[in-house]
């Protein structure tokens, strides 16, 4: 046992983020476009924010 806690990512990439919340490439661009996720560009990289992965599910769960 080394003692390294494992670590979350604080952004990922973009087809890790579909999958992530279930969804298709497109349908995940058009989240992007409507402000519903965040994205940072890392060199010429975008990724998406694990923080905005979790506020728009919570934004989207139905309380019964």
């Amino acid at each position: 046992m080394n003692g390294h806690q494992p670590v979350e990512p604080i952004c990922v990439r973009i087809n890790d983020a579909a999958r992530m919340i279930g969804v298709g490439r497109t349908k995940l661009y058009e989240l992007i476009s409507s402000g519903e996720l965040e994205t940072v560009k890392i060199g010429k990289a975008t990724r998406i924010t694990t923080a905005s992965l979790h506020g728009l599910i919570r934004r989207m769960q139905v309380t019964r």
